[in-house]
């Protein structure tokens, strides 16, 4: 079993040559097709398998298509993976599609509608009970004087 700094410096080292690879290696016009980024790797204990999210940008069917050329050119990434990082055994590559960023977009977009949505009065309102507020505490203090 690994320590979990080895398990971590190889996740960012699998992670960088993977990005590598997606950039300049790959020929598969799928994956080319799209914007891919990888997200995070995530190792097992013992180094055997690696998790690889990524992350694409583009309609539905270019993500599908994008992740069928990643799944076909897992073995191409296996084995320069073995030949870039040096580790006892290759780990088995399993690619997974991370749409936490699209999540974050549409979380931030409904807050900001909810904002916008939000009457102008209420907000007023709001504020104004805020400085009754105070007026009250200053009251308060000035009895106790």
């Amino acid at each position: 079993m690994a320590t979990s700094r080895r398990v971590s410096r190889v996740a960012e080292l699998i992670k960088r040559e993977v990005s590598q690879m997606l950039l300049q290696d790959i020929k598969d016009d799928r994956v080319g097709a799209g914007m891919v980024s990888v997200t995070d790797v995530d190792v097992s204990g013992d180094l055997q398998h690696a998790k690889i999210y990524v992350s694409i940008y583009g309609t539905d069917e270019a993500r599908q298509q994008i992740m069928a050329g990643l799944k076909s050119a897992t073995g191409y990434i296996r084995s320069e993976l073995g030949h870039r990082v040096r580790l006892r055994r290759t780990p088995e590559v399993i690619f997974q599609e991370d749409r936490s960023i699209e999540r974050g977009t549409k979380v931030l977009s409904l807050l900001n509608q909810l904002n916008i949505s939000r009457p102008l009065d209420e907000q007023v309102s709001n504020e104004d009970d805020i400085d009754d507020q105070d007026d009250v505490d200053i009251s308060a203090e000035e009895e106790v004087r």
